[in-house]
């Protein structure tokens, strides 16, 4: 009798170094690949009233899914689709087709940990084994220096005790050829983003970047970001900018995703090193991909408490408040700070936001506003095209003083970040066109203006500030 099993997909829509995929080939004579949209995450809503999957992050995993369909028939087999409960259509498919084990990518986060338990325990009742792969980090947790449960809270000591001591393994290589899917299996269809509830809709004409989903369009960037722009080897310096497609190398969305590994991207990077330039700029990338490391790991060790509003160290934040006032001025850009407002306008239009515009409006959200970071946390997981639940929460930890930051008061200072990285205005004019005749010297400072000033600049619909402006320029 031939062996089969399932892969799986969740958050690793890719052929390249995906354990899962090289596993289930090597012991099973028949591969069936399914991807299952959850309607709990496609159609539910968070707990502040927000939905847990708005039409960026859904539009871009499609065409994640549309891709990985196609790469799959291109190698000989094909993508299974279902929409509905995981670990209710796995199990029932497995038994159905008598599959011998179903692999996956284990997910350290809770509802994610959830769905795989019960699957694991529907699956172990009738027999059939549940593989856990990995994917998502550059480390293999078993190569680190120290258990998961001893890595240290702050980035940098975990820096310290384990770049150049923990070796990055290689990544797996792509399948050539796959068997072809059982003929009894029905494939499905992919659904339509109207299905999840949204209209479709066009990129603006403003965004930093047309984000396309998929394996494919995820190694194009790779490749337009090291070997076509050679922008990688001013990443350090560009890396806080806010307009064009190349300040940053904006592999998020698919790394969240699981479109591009990063080991992948790790071992490009190197090789850029070795045939074109090494520099504090190509290091500064993996860097950055220590940080997605580090995220995840502190996920894992501290299990929900990311999730909780007294984060990791249980504090007391009584200061903080659910004011759904304030917190919509806020996500509506209606604050009257205008580098605050043309961030957050960015990103209800987008799916995007400027990792440097995130750590400014979480501040001001938190600091300025005292209002709930959660609030602020859910809305990202809604809109951002590149939501992973540990970069995100850990992000937002950091920022409202509860997670690995050591500097617990941590305080951006609106005014002079916006003169440091917009100085002549240009990105507020962009998604603030109230402002848009409004001269340099005024442009993130709109309280200075009278009224026939602000008549004159045809800047009547912009907002009174609802903080005080100045108490950031003494």
């Amino acid at each position: 009798m031939r062996r089969r099993a399932i892969v799986w997909f969740r958050n690793d829509l890719r052929l390249h170094d995906n354990e899962a995929i090289t596993n289930a080939l090597r012991m099973a004579d028949e591969v069936i690949p399914v991807y299952i949209f959850d309607e709990r995450i496609f159609r539910g809503q968070t707990r502040f009233g927000f939905a847990k999957t708005g039409k960026f992050r859904a539009k871009f995993i499609l065409e994640c899914i549309r891709n990985l369909k196609e790469n799959l028939r291109r190698i000989g087999s094909d993508l299974v689709v279902r929409v509905g409960i995981p670990e209710e259509i796995v199990a029932d498919m497995a038994k159905a087709h008598h599959c011998s084990w179903v692999f996956c990518n284990r997910e350290r986060t809770h509802e994610e940990v959830l769905v795989q338990d019960k699957l694991e325990k529907k699956l172990w009742d009738c027999g059939i084994e549940l593989i856990f792969t990995r994917g998502k980090m550059l480390y293999h947790t078993q190569d680190l220096p120290a258990p998961v449960q001893h890595i240290p809270d702050v980035f940098s000591h975990f820096r310290k005790e384990t770049e150049g001591v923990t070796a990055i393994r290689p990544p797996l290589p792509t399948p050539v050829s796959m068997p072809a899917l059982p003929a009894e299996v029905e494939l499905g269809n992919v659904p339509d983003l109207i299905d999840f509830g949204h209209e479709p809709f066009t990129t603006s004409a403003s965004a930093a970047l047309d984000f396309k989903g998929g394996e494919t369009e995820g190694i194009k960037r790779l490749k337009h970001y090291l070997w076509g722009s050679n922008a990688v080897a001013t990443y350090k310096q560009t890396r806080n900018g806010l307009i064009g497609p190349d300040y940053s190398s904006k592999f998020s969305p698919w790394l969240a995703t699981g479109c591009l590994s990063p080991k992948y991207i790790y071992a490009e990077l190197r090789r850029y090193e070795a045939e074109r330039t090494s520099n504090e700029s190509t290091y500064w990338l993996f860097f950055e991909l220590l940080w997605r490391d580090f995220f995840r790991l502190m996920g894992k060790k501290h299990g929900n408490r990311i999730f909780l509003k007294g984060g990791t160290h249980n504090k007391s934040l009584k200061q903080l408040r659910n004011n759904y006032e304030m917190f919509n001025v806020w996500a509506e850009g209606r604050t009257g700070v205008p580098f605050v407002d043309a961030n957050m306008r960015e990103l209800a239009e987008t799916g995007w936001m400027s990792n440097r515009g995130r750590q400014n409006v979480a501040s001001f959200l938190v600091r300025d506003l005292k209002v709930n970071w959660q609030m602020g946390a859910e809305y990202f997981e809604s809109l951002l095209l590149d939501y992973d639940p540990c970069s995100n929460w850990g992000n937002w930890n950091y920022v409202a003083g509860v997670g690995s930051d050591p500097r617990e008061d941590r305080y951006f200072n609106i005014l002079t970040q916006a003169k440091n990285y917009d100085l002549n205005g240009d990105f507020v004019r962009i998604w603030c066109p109230e402002l848009r005749l409004v001269p340099k010297e005024f442009i993130h400072r709109p309280d200075l203006l009278n009224n026939a000033q602000r008549m004159a600049y045809k800047m009547t619909q912009y907002p009174k500030a609802v903080v005080r402006i100045d108490k950031w320029a003494q």
